[in-house]
This record gives structure tokens, sequence and C-alpha cells, in this order.
């Protein structure tokens, strides 16, 4: 397996993390985003988003971080990033999505630069653009997850899933941009409950090969 990624990417961070907790063997292809190197001609031919993470494996390219995550469940089921129950499944995905798919695009680098050029917004403004939209999804979440009682030592019960996956990346990106976590205690405890975890651990920004 072939992990293409940014150290600060977040969706490459998911798919670290995932693999790191399914115990699975891989190497990092880095691509340093704020130097465009994703957009390479070679890389283009093997991902024509331009984007990271990609996933090379089977003879195959995969984009995509969900899709990379999903992959790795299917492979290697055991131990699961989904619970078993329905119920359960459905609420770790609403969790995971909400990251995913309702704040993290509004917060990328591809946003954010434009934000800056060509739309012309100085580095405090986008940063109260990427605060605004952080906290606007951590308070639903906050709530969420404090007044549950699927919420365990980490988002649902007491082992990691896709929920927390996706939720210690955007943590992390708001740390880079001063977001005040004292409003989400839950959120905080169940960051910290992650970090005393190994496949974390490996799989912070600080902790890939090119950390800067």
């Amino acid at each position: 397996m072939r992990l293409h990624s940014y150290f600060r990417s977040s969706t490459s961070y998911r798919a670290r993390i995932a693999l790191n907790l399914k115990g699975l063997d891989y190497e990092t292809v880095t691509h340093h985003l704020r130097k465009g190197e994703q957009r390479a001609a070679d890389y283009l031919a093997l991902n024509p988003q331009g984007l990271v993470p990609a996933l090379e494996v089977d003879g195959m390219v995969i984009p995509q971080s969900l899709a990379i995550i999903d992959y790795l469940e299917e492979r290697k089921p055991d131990p699961a990033l989904l619970p078993a129950d329905l119920p359960g499944r459905a609420r770790v995905r609403g969790i995971a999505y909400a990251l995913a798919c309702d704040v993290h695009p509004l917060n990328n680098l591809r946003v954010l630069s434009y934000l800056a050029d060509p739309l012309g917004h100085d580095q405090p403004t986008v940063a109260t653009w990427f605060r605004h939209w952080c906290v606007v999804e951590l308070n639903a979440l906050e709530t969420r997850l404090a007044r549950e009682p699927e919420t365990g030592s980490f988002c649902h019960g007491e082992t990691p899933t896709l929920a927390d996956v996706c939720l210690v990346p955007q943590i992390r990106n708001g740390q880079r941009f001063d977001v005040d976590m004292a409003p989400y205690p839950t959120l905080q405890r169940i960051y910290d409950r992650c970090m005393t975890f190994d496949a974390f651990v490996r799989a912070a920004p600080e902790n890939q090969p090119d950390a800067e």
C-alpha cells in the first residue's frame, strides 16, 4: 500500500489513523500542497483530482479519505471502525459525515487559499472564516455527544470508530487556528482519549516524514 499524503492534510490524517488502527503497513508518498506538488503531471495521471490522500493498492488508486476508509473496513473488518448494530452504524456515520462533509470542505487549503488569492482577504479574515465554520459544527457535535447515551470514552462507545477518525484531525486543525476548546469539554475529552492510542499518535502531523 502506498498512501499519497501531506502531513497537515486532515483528510490524509484520517487515512493514516485508519491504516494504523487496522494494523496495516503502508508507504507514505508526500506531496507538498502549498508548493503545488499535487498538481504535478505524474500525480495528476494517478489522481486527476490532484488531491490527497490517494491510496495505491491492489493495482488500483482509491482517492478520497472516506472511500479509502470504507475499503480498509471491508478489507480488514477487525478491528471494526463501525459498530455491529444498524443504529450504531448510522450514528457513527452521521457524526463522521458532519465533520467530513459539512465543516471540512469549508476549511480546507483550497478554500482558504482562494479566500486570500484571488479574493484578497488578509490572514486574520481567513482565520475568522475558518473559526466560524469550525465552531458551528463543534457546537452541534458537543451538544449531541454530551447528551446522547451512546457516547462513551469515544464518540460511540468504548472503542475508536470512524467518528473519532474524523474528529481528531478537525480538532487539530482548530488548534492551528486558535479555536477555543473550553466550550467543548466532551469533544476535548474524546480527543484526549484518542491521543492515548499509538495509532492516533503515529498519524499526527508532527510525526510524518514531511513534517515542517
